[in-house]
């Protein structure tokens, strides 16, 4: 029962990372039906500019509001720049020229910040904690890593909800002409889009770097990852984003706890639920049925 405590705890914080990953595809997805392979490359690149500012100022927060300010600005700046020449043409240009911006990103991060691995500082202690003897297994950090997506995740849907910045978004994701017909500036508004998007990614590598090491390719396997919560969830269902996440993250963690040499099972076990979730609903199990007219 101890072990299952632990394992579920520790699925949940990491789900919470995918969550965190997935959500930003969605946001993106929604307005431009583009899957941004780039996203784990522009959260990798946030993440080194927090430790460097970390370690200038010996302020994690400072380093983590940095982070998340870059990422708004890299995810509005890539849009602007690079995919926004690519819309109206056809899908497998948008498709190139984000793998083409992930390999120049990690690039440019071995460039400048060297190929070594690299710890991140904690926010707050990464001991585990205990109720009485028994150890739960999560961290101070855990709880935190958790709490913070969580919160992103409320005041993302509150945004899309009640502000009228919101309703553009969700009426240009639901259709972009009669947005442009109703006076909506498209264009602005899937540039926030990525802006958002960027800042969800910054917060994820942030929060799951302490966890492992950064370098160059350090989120090519959150990443991947975020991407199957995404499926899982539906591409179009933000709050199938959050909770194929946990479902991932909780899946994976008793995989590698429960099943012989589950550490070199995990990568396994996250394309067998992928594999399976398209067979059974390709659009993801949290998608809207959409109904046609005849």
């Amino acid at each position: 029962m101890v072990e299952f405590l632990q394992f579920t705890l520790s699925g949940v914080s990491f789900g919470m990372i995918y969550a965190a990953v997935a959500l930003s595809l969605v946001l993106i997805w929604r307005g431009t039906r583009l899957l941004n392979y780039a996203q784990g490359g522009m959260a990798m690149i946030t993440t080194y500019i927090a430790i460097e500012v970390i370690y200038h100022t010996g302020s994690y927060w400072v380093g983590f509001v940095i982070a998340l300010a870059a990422g708004i600005v890299l995810g509005a700046v890539c849009q602007l720049t690079i995919i926004r020449p690519t819309m109206n043409k056809p899908p497998l240009n948008g498709v190139i020229v984000t793998i083409g911006l992930l390999v120049l990103l990690e690039g440019l991060a071995g460039i400048f910040f060297g190929g070594q691995f690299r710890s991140f500082p904690t926010a707050f202690s990464g001991t585990g904690l205990r109720i009485g003897r028994t150890p739960l297994g999560v961290s101070r950090f855990d709880i935190f890593v958790a709490a913070a997506v969580l919160v992103a995740t409320l005041a993302l849907a509150v945004a899309f909800r009640y502000t009228s910045a919101g309703l553009r978004m969700r009426a240009a994701a639901f259709n972009a002409t009669i947005a442009r017909l109703s006076g909506i500036r498209v264009a602005r508004v899937l540039t926030v889009g990525w802006a958002l998007a960027g800042l969800l990614g910054a917060l994820a590598g942030v929060l799951v770097s302490p966890s492992t090491f950064l370098y160059p390719n350090s989120m090519d396997t959150i990443f991947v990852f975020g991407f199957t919560a995404a499926v899982i969830g539906g591409l179009d269902s933000p709050a199938g984003a959050v909770i194929g996440g946990l479902l991932l993250g909780l899946a994976l963690s008793y995989a590698g706890g429960y099943l012989p040499s589950g550490a070199s099972l995990v990568p396994v076990v996250a394309f067998g639920i992928l594999v399976l979730v398209l067979m059974v609903r390709p659009d993801g199990l949290f998608s809207a049925t959409q109904v046609r007219r005849v």
